[in-house]
């Protein structure tokens, strides 16, 4: 009789039993982790290290500029902008409770806001010939840095509005509208 009720313990205890078992992290990140997701954290985690990227490369300038006394330009205060931006929107986005496609607007401004970066730098730098000016040499790294962004948060804001279109665009049995629930 023991062993029976042991055998019905262990039975009600293991995952796979148990239809109507309670989220927990094991059973969640589980099933949370799929390729697409993984691939979202991967897009999500290289614009966050690029972000900090563009903050490193144009935050220098701005930090000689006020050792030195001399004025800020405001083409570098956007540029830091920028990375600081979109190194916050990709760090909210990589939070699990987020759902991030819900805020492809939110990656579209990002994108937008690099866009404009971009067509500064890349007007000012591109054409420029370094001459041996490693602080030139720098910014034409820069502007690369910038386009990689743009194109990271293009991608995203793409991936996310279709998302969101398919989202809103499904059905359900009750209203014939909204998302799928299961």
């Amino acid at each position: 009789m023991l062993s029976v009720l042991a055998a019905m313990g262990f039975k009600f205890l293991s995952r796979s039993t148990l239809r109507g078992e309670k989220a927990t992290l094991g059973t969640s990140l589980g099933a949370s982790l799929t390729p697409t997701t993984i691939l979202r954290l991967v897009l999500r985690f290289f614009q966050f290290v690029m972000g900090l990227t563009v903050i490193g490369l144009y935050a220098v300038d701005l930090d000689n500029a006020r050792k030195q006394g001399k004025y800020v330009d405001s083409k570098w205060v956007w540029a830091v902008v920028c990375g600081t931006l979109g190194a916050l929107c990709s760090l909210l986005a990589m939070l699990p409770l987020i759902k991030a496609w819900f805020f492809f607007a939110v990656d579209a401004l990002v994108f937008l806001c690099y866009l404009v970066a971009f067509g500064i730098f890349g007007k000012m730098f591109i054409g420029e010939n370094p001459e041996g000016n490693k602080g030139i040499t720098r910014m034409k790294n820069g502007v690369w840095v910038l386009l990689t962004n743009m194109l990271l948060w293009f991608i995203s804001a793409v991936i996310g509005g279709i998302m969101f279109w398919k989202h809103f665009k499904a059905r359900t049995t009750h209203t014939g509208r909204g998302a799928m629930h299961v």
